[in-house]
């Protein structure tokens, strides 16, 4: 599984989330050939064999030349079949067989511009503003987004510049906040979901992260934090992930400045709080969206 953030810079700009990949396409299951489709046993001639004798009296509701005994139970087998062969044939064509679970998507939506629904206020709240673009180009908008519906899953991202308000031009500072969200249609994420953000505890290299559960928010949610190696520059890297049903979310935070930089970066929690709360809004949005 690949990891948020470069480990030889891990104040860069995070890297999309492994939910956000997107499986080949399975080949799709041919139809199968319906055992029962057998039809029932023509009628034959008066006493010919499987038929009662001439004189014999019909069982109630069977067709001509069906009697009782042997042949009335004959008859009522083959049209159980024949009933269960239709009955079979309609389950086939609506789906009524298929083993493939039905998705919880919990309300949520697909939207193509992502950053359209991000709430933004407990950054702006905290004296971070969208950095102006840089350029007329397409690849240095600021904010920029993207989106895809597939068949197993619709992906949706947001990338976001901030700055500080009445930074000044000799600050040098970066601060990135990237937010991914993915409706699964074919596979619930639920089993590896909590595995997903626990591993980065497990990781065995210089820079070590703290998880922890975070309540409220979703089915079920974690916080992973970088631990703070005691360098002389000042930034953070924080990640919130959230699974509502087959829904999941992640919000991102990235952010460095150098010891000469006048203005004051947030703590890890002072961005976690930031991130819960702009994820709590953000995912009310998702959930009124609709395609467009």
């Amino acid at each position: 599984m690949s990891i948020s953030g470069d480990q030889n810079n891990p104040y860069g700009q995070p890297q999309p989330h492994p939910y956000g990949q997107v499986p080949a396409p399975q080949n799709p299951v041919p139809a199968q050939q319906n055992p029962y489709a057998q039809q029932a046993p023509p009628q034959g001639p008066a006493g010919g064999y499987g038929y009662p004798a001439s004189g014999a009296p019909a069982a109630p509701g069977a067709p001509d030349g069906a009697g009782s005994g042997t042949s009335g139970w004959l008859w009522a087998i083959g049209g159980t079949v024949a009933a269960s062969a239709i009955w079979g044939s309609v389950l086939f064509a609506t789906g009524g067989f298929s083993s493939e679970p039905s998705p919880d998507l919990a309300g949520y939506g697909y939207t193509s511009d992502l950053c359209a629904d991000t709430s933004m206020t407990p950054f702006e709240n905290a004296d971070f503003k969208t950095k102006a673009n840089t350029g007329t180009a397409s690849k240095s908008a600021n904010p920029q987004h993207s989106g895809a519906q597939q068949t197993s899953l619709d992906t949706m991202w947001c990338n976001v510049s901030l700055e500080k308000e009445n930074a000044s031009s000799s600050d040098y500072s970066s601060t990135w906040l990237y937010n991914t969200a993915t409706l699964h249609k074919k596979t619930d994420p639920g089993p590896e979901f909590a595995d997903t953000y626990r591993s980065y505890e497990k990781q065995d290299a210089s820079v070590g992260y703290r998880v922890e559960a975070v309540p409220g928010i979703g089915d079920e949610a974690f916080l992973v934090t970088r631990k703070d190696d005691g360098s002389t520059s000042s930034g953070s890297y924080v990640i919130l992930g959230v699974r509502d049903g087959w829904m999941t979310y992640q919000s991102t935070w990235s952010s460095y400045a150098s010891s000469r930089s006048s203005t004051k970066q947030p703590t890890a929690d002072e961005v976690a709080t930031m991130l819960k709360n702009s994820a709590t809004d953000t995912l009310k949005r998702l959930q009124n969206s609709r395609s467009r």
